[in-house]
């Protein structure tokens, strides 16, 4: 099955086509690039192979105002990761940054123009206590104040309710593994946990290993059913496959890590959909064992089409009937490995009738204006 290619994925996999495109098409590969959160990494491209200059100069203040925000994204990044890494050393707990405060700190290509919204850590979940104490002591406070909201996440999910800054307004999610406890694939944190390294220059800062650092990536990707960033993270897989498989010892490693994780069926996801969509040059050997994690042949054909359809820009030029359809069924798959049906079921009636509850609120409080 062969994927169609958007004009954002086109232009970050041969640049060299910018060139040729009309204003109309510079307009649209400026907005895809805004809306997938491609941009500054667009810009990087085009300037790293010289062809910037190349843009219209709307274009062109578009891509380096991009590059501006992200390098500002990560300086305060860095300075988030600090406040973090001191408020938790004052408990003893060295925090494992996740994700793309884990690229960063660890100065890895998936970086590069990557902007941010939050901060995630992972820690022993007999540490879950101590690690939000100490946020709290330090100006982080919880949110999901509703009961049932704080029972959901405690019991069943992989992380306690996001925190939020009370001066910097900024947020931190706290993992104490990489799914929620209630989900089809069963991880192995202990094993998460023993093989995490040091984030160089500081003694009390850690990042997962390389092989733990993509499987969560891919992880992170095919259990989500929100696709806004969707188009980024297959990004961050194919520089994650680039960067680290001239590591030694990791091909021939990822595949077994990922059964010990409990992990293969993401990275068949990862090795298949990266190299569909983004020709990453993934070693044949990961190729040959992370079929391993392949699903059924029919399972498989369904999410040829669903992936294809749903790892595409979510933005007005890719709006088609057959996209949302794909992620209406990659939002319904989420819910549905991620807890046994009758929790399930439970769940998303209750979420049901509160959404119902307040649009009824919303809807008299108008009408009164109205009246007035």
């Amino acid at each position: 099955m062969t994927p169609h290619r958007d004009l954002i994925v086109n232009a970050l996999l041969t640049p060299e086509i910018v060139r040729e495109l009309s204003a109309q098409k510079w307009d649209l590969l400026i907005r895809q690039g805004r809306r997938t959160n491609l941009l500054a990494r667009l810009a990087n491209v085009l300037t790293q192979q010289g062809l910037l200059e190349n843009a219209p100069i709307a274009a062109r203040h578009h891509l380096t105002s991009a590059v501006l925000v992200a390098e500002r994204q990560s300086i305060a990044l860095r300075w988030e990761v600090e406040c973090i890494r001191q408020a938790l050393a004052y408990a003893g707990i060295k925090p494992i940054l996740l994700k793309g405060a884990a690229y960063v700190m660890a100065g890895l290509e998936a970086a590069r123009g990557r902007t941010f919204s939050d901060v995630d850590i992972i820690v022993p979940k007999k540490l879950l206590g101590e690690t939000e104490s100490a946020l709290m002591i330090h100006g982080w406070q919880g949110s999901h104040h509703d009961k049932y909201d704080q029972r959901y996440y405690r019991r069943w999910m992989h992380e306690i309710p996001p925190m939020r800054h009370v001066k910097r307004g900024t947020t931190i999610d706290v993992h104490h593994t990489i799914l929620p406890e209630t989900a089809r694939l069963t991880v192995n944190p202990a094993a998460l946990l023993a093989a995490i390294v040091p984030v160089k220059d500081f003694a009390d800062l850690y990042v997962l290993q390389p092989t733990d650092m993509l499987l969560h990536s891919a992880t992170h990707l095919f259990h989500e059913g929100d696709f806004e960033s969707s188009l980024r993270d297959l990004f961050d897989l194919d520089c994650l496959f680039r960067q680290f498989s001239a590591l030694p010892d990791f091909s021939e490693t990822l595949a077994l890590r990922a059964a010990t994780l409990g992990l293969s069926r993401p990275l068949y996801y990862a090795v298949r959909y990266t190299t569909l969509i983004l020709d990453t040059p993934v070693p044949e050997v990961v190729r040959s064992e992370a079929s391993l994690g392949k699903p059924s042949a029919l399972i498989s054909w369904v999410m040829d089409i669903c992936y294809l359809n749903a790892l595409r820009p979510v933005h007005s030029s890719t709006n088609s009937f057959s996209a949302w359809l794909a992620r209406f069924a990659l939002y319904i798959r989420s819910h549905w490995i991620r807890m046994p049906f009758p929790l399930l079921a439970y769940h998303l009636g209750r979420k049901a009738f509160i959404r119902s509850k307040s649009y009824d609120i919303e809807k008299s409080v108008a009408d009164a204006d109205l009246k007035a």
